[in-house]
C-alpha cells in the first residue's frame, strides 16, 4: 500500500467534509466505485457483469487472489469453501442460547455474538502476529460459516431445527437449502446468486471502513468482522431492504402513489431505496435487479416499476438539480421476496455477501503496518490553563 499519507501527515488537525464524503484515507487494488458513470468494479472486471457471468465462488475467488479462476482453479476453491461450511461444535451448541437472547433483535443481532465466538473456538490470532497464508485461512473459514450461522439463528428463532449444509451445492443454493430446507429451483437460486455477487464489495462503505479500521489494529480477523455487522446493522447503512419493501406495502396500491410520496417528500422524510451517497446517475445494481425482477413478472413487480416511476418524477419536480433513483435496496426487496426470502433475512443475507468484501479488505488492510487514527476538532467549553506543577 502506499506511503503517500505518512509524507502529508500533520501535528494540525485538518477540516474534512462531514462523514469524511470524498476523503481519499488508503489506496486499494479491491475495486472501485464511479458514482457520476454509475459504474463499480472488483479489482478490474465490472461487478454487475461478473454477477451476470460468474457464479458466487468465482468472484469470491477473484477478490481473495487477485484473478478469475480456471475451471480447475474455481472447482477446487468451490470444494475448499464448501468444506468449511459446518461450524465447531461449541458454536453449534451455543447457537440455541444466541438465538433465544437476541430474540425480536434477529439473526444479524445473533451474528455478532455468534462471529466473536467462532473466532475464538478456531483459534484466531491477531492478524498483528500471523503470515498471510493464516490471515487468508481465518477469512476463507468466517466467510464459508456466516451463511451456516445466519440460517441456523433464524430457524431457531421460528422453533425450526437448523438445517445442515450441503457440499454438493453451490454457495447460493446451499444458502436457500439451509434457510428453507428444501432444495431451490434453479432460476430462484440463480437469482440470490446474482444479488449476492453484486452486494460483495462497494467501496469504502461504513461497515468495510470500520473493518480496515480494526484490521488496522492487529486485531483478529473475527473482531473485524463483529464491528462490521455492527456498522450494517444501522437502517442507513444495509437495514434498508426490508424498509423499501414496507414502502410498497404501506403505499398499497397504483392509484395512492402520487398523494402518499409528495406528503412524505413535503413531510422532509426520507422515501426508502431511493437516493444514494455516491452515485449520481443510476444504481447499476438497482438496474440488474431490476431486470431479474422483471423476468419473474407478476403484481409485485408491475407495481415496483411504477412506483419508481412515479417517485423519480416527483423527486425531479419538488427536488430539483438532485439526481435521485432507486438504489440497490428498492428491487432487491423484491427480488429477496419473489425468491421466497422471509424480510427479516433479507439485511443478514446482504451480510452473507458483503462478508466476502469485507474480508479481503482485511487482508489487504493487514499488509499496511500503520494504524488508522484521525483527529477531531474539540468544539467544548475551554479548558484551563494547566498550572505548572510545582518544583
Amino acid at each position: 500500500m502506499s506511503n503517500n499519507r505518512a509524507a502529508t501527515a500533520s501535528t494540525a488537525p485538518v477540516d474534512v467534509p462531514r462523514g469524511l464524503a470524498g476523503v481519499v484515507v488508503t489506496d486499494t487494488a479491491l475495486g472501485d466505485v464511479r458514482g457520476l458513470e454509475g459504474f463499480y468494479h472488483y479489482r478490474q472486471y465490472s461487478a454487475v457483469e461478473l454477477a451476470q457471468s460468474r457464479g458466487f465462488e468465482d468472484v469470491w475467488y477473484l477478490l481473495v487472489h487477485g484473478e478469475l479462476p480456471d475451471a480447475v482453479q474455481g472447482a477446487a476453491f468451490a470444494a475448499r469453501t464448501a468444506a468449511l461450511r459446518r461450524l465447531p461444535d461449541e458454536v453449534r451448541a451455543a447457537l440455541p442460547v444466541i438465538a433465544a437472547a437476541t430474540g425480536l433483535s434477529g439473526p444479524l443481532a445473533g451474528l455478532r455474538t455468534a462471529l466473536s465466538l467462532l473466532g475464538a473456538s478456531s483459534g484466531f490470532r491477531p492478524v498483528y502476529d500471523i503470515g498471510a497464508d493464516r490471515r487468508r485461512a481465518d477469512t476463507l473459514a468466517v466467510c464459508a460459516a456466516v451463511p451456516t450461522l445466519l440460517t441456523a439463528l433464524y430457524r431457531l428463532g421460528q422453533g425450526l431445527e437448523p438445517v445442515e449444509p450441503r457440499d454438493d451445492l453451490p454457495h447460493a443454493a446451499n444458502y436457500l437449502y439451509m434457510l428453507t430446507g428444501s432444495e431451490p429451483d434453479a432460476e430462484r437460486a440463480r437469482a440470490v446468486e446474482q444479488y449476492l455477487i453484486s452486494t460483495i464489495d462497494h467501496g469504502f462503505n461504513a461497515s468495510t471502513f470500520t473493518a480496515r479500521v480494526i484490521a488496522s489494529t492487529g486485531a483478529d480477523v473475527a473482531a473485524c468482522l463483529v464491528g462490521a455487522v455492527g456498522a450494517l446493522s444501522g437502517p442507513l447503512h444495509g437495514g434498508a431492504p426490508s424498509r423499501a419493501l414496507d414502502t410498497l406495502d404501506a403505499i398499497g396500491g397504483p392509484d395512492r402513489i402520487d398523494s402518499w410520496i409528495r406528503e412524505r417528500v413535503l413531510a422532509g422524510d426520507r422515501i426508502m431505496g431511493f437516493g444514494h451517497p455516491v452515485y449520481r446517475t443510476e444504481d447499476p445494481r438497482s438496474r440488474m435487479l431490476r431486470g431479474i425482477a422483471r423476468q419473474f413478472g407478476g403484481p409485485l413487480v408491475d407495481f415496483a416499476v411504477e412506483v419508481e416511476r412515479q417517485v423519480e418524477a416527483i423527486l425531479a419536480e419538488l427536488k430539483p438539480g438532485r439526481e435521485l433513483h432507486t438504489n440497490v435496496e428498492f428491487y432487491a426487496g423484491v427480488v429477496m421476496e419473489l425468491c421466497g426470502l422471509p424480510r427479516e433475512m433479507f439485511t443478514p443475507t446482504f451480510a452473507a455477501a458483503r462478508v466476502v468484501g469485507w474480508s479481503a479488505n482485511i487482508l489487504e488492510q493487514a499488509e499496511d503496518p500503520k494504524i488508522i487514527r484521525p483527529a477531531a476538532r474539540y468544539v467544548g467549553p475551554v479548558p484551563p490553563v494547566a498550572v505548572p506543577a510545582m518544583a
